[in-house]
């Protein structure tokens, strides 16, 4: 039995270990994300707080805040683009941004879209 215990207080130290680990990576990423924004043109459509051409990302945020397949749905809608989910103004496809980029600006716009 006391071998048992020492299993499980090992594997809970380790998936404790992975979750920090994880989470350290995805806010560093999301530390990029305006970076990356402002490079790839977003911000010619979009605003942090106030609608332009596109939805602001913090209402973007906010419509997906529940959604645990936010990541995967707006990553796919800024490589491939779409309309109808804002309105009649299409989303202009992003075929040439890297996978990495559109991650770091998507978790970026998901947290909130902060700007440090």
């Amino acid at each position: 039995m006391t071998q048992m215990k020492q299993w499980m207080v090992q594997g809970a130290a380790a998936v404790a270990l992975l979750a920090g680990t994880f989470g350290a990576v995805a806010h560093a990423d999301v530390g990029d994300g305006l970076k990356v924004a402002r490079g790839n043109a977003c911000m010619g459509c979009h605003a942090v707080d106030r609608k332009l051409v596109g939805p602001s990302f913090k209402d973007v945020a906010a419509r997906y805040k529940a959604d645990p397949q936010a990541v995967a749905k707006l990553s796919k809608k800024v490589k491939e683009g779409g309309s109808g989910v804002w309105g009649a103004i299409p989303m202009p496809a992003h075929p040439r941004m890297s996978d990495a980029d559109v991650r770091s600006v998507v978790e970026w716009v998901l947290a909130g879209a902060p700007s440090k």
